[in-house]
């Protein structure tokens, strides 16, 4: 039922939401058209999505051109010389809000509406990104504290919800687009530097994306759509010892935390949860690695 209200909801968002994202590209193109049109990639999902990093004039964070997104137009112009990047993504997705509306970004509609529209009226999309989960969850660790049955409830919402994002895009996209997941990894690790509570809480946290990433995984396999292993990227299993530059010495996880985002950051422009320009890199460059094997 959800699904089709969706399917009725993608027309009306089209011509009231897409072009805040998109600029210049138009909804309205002709069939004809399709053949002209660029080779476009849609990034869909929260803030990881559209670049967001703390900046000198956003300290808190904003949307940068140094996301993986970004990057991943750069490495994959191999493959499709002539890719252009659309970006959906709105900070602070969740699943819900990607299905049914109500985020910050889409004043009407849904984002998951507006996807499809853009889909269905750019049949020349060769690429999508999906990249939601994490933020179903964020609000089940907050203070070096994991409340389990708020992470059942999000991790609950998640494998219902998902499938349908997936399903409805599949539907409205074709079987030639490709479609990647996005998986996680753990900023909490950044905990282990807090003293005893937080090297307790970091390894809790650790178990937490874990399932995460492993109900993402089975939605993404369950609908054929690879997931890139995030995770892997930034060693979030490796309890390895290692040397931070300060001399102090902590697990390969904590260390490549610390490295690949502004969590360990001081400053105004520290404690902030998403990656760094390398780590958007990383990112990237674990989406091309699914890319290369479809």
């Amino acid at each position: 039922m959800r699904l089709q209200r969706l399917l009725g909801r993608a027309a009306v968002a089209t011509s009231l939401g897409v072009a805040l994202f998109t600029g210049a590209i138009g909804l309205g193109t002709p069939a004809h058209a399709a053949a002209t049109e660029p080779q476009y990639y849609l990034a869909l999902g929260g803030s990881d999505s559209v670049g967001f990093q703390p900046t000198a004039a956003i300290p808190q964070g904003e949307r940068t051109d140094e996301g993986y997104a970004d990057d991943l137009v750069s490495a994959e112009r191999a493959r499709w010389d002539d890719l252009k990047l659309v970006q959906l993504g709105c900070p602070g997705e969740t699943t819900l809000a990607m299905l049914d509306g109500g985020d910050r970004c889409h004043a009407v509609g849904s984002q998951l509406a507006l996807a499809m529209s853009f889909l269905r009226q750019h049949p020349s999309t060769v690429l999508v990104t999906v990249d939601v989960g994490f933020n179903d969850m964020v609000h089940c660790l907050g203070h070096h504290q994991i409340d389990e049955s708020c992470v059942d409830a999000a991790l609950g919402d998640v494998r219902v919800q998902l499938p349908q994002i997936l399903t409805a895009l599949r539907n409205a996209g074709g079987p030639s687009v490709h479609i990647v997941g996005v998986g996680h990894y753990d900023p909490y690790l950044a905990a282990y530097l807090a003293g005893p509570a937080g090297k307790t809480f970091a390894a809790q946290s650790v178990g937490v994306i874990t399932r995460l990433n492993e109900a993402l995984r089975s939605a993404y396999a369950a609908a054929g759509i690879p997931m890139a292993d995030v995770a892997a990227a930034f060693d979030m299993g490796s309890d390895e010892s290692t040397t931070l530059p300060d001399g102090e010495v902590v697990p390969l996880n904590v260390a490549h935390t610390c490295e690949l985002s502004w969590v360990c950051v001081t400053g105004p422009l520290g404690d902030n949860k998403h990656p760094d320009t390398e780590g958007y890199l990383l990112i990237s460059e674990a989406i091309s690695d699914e890319l290369a094997e479809s």
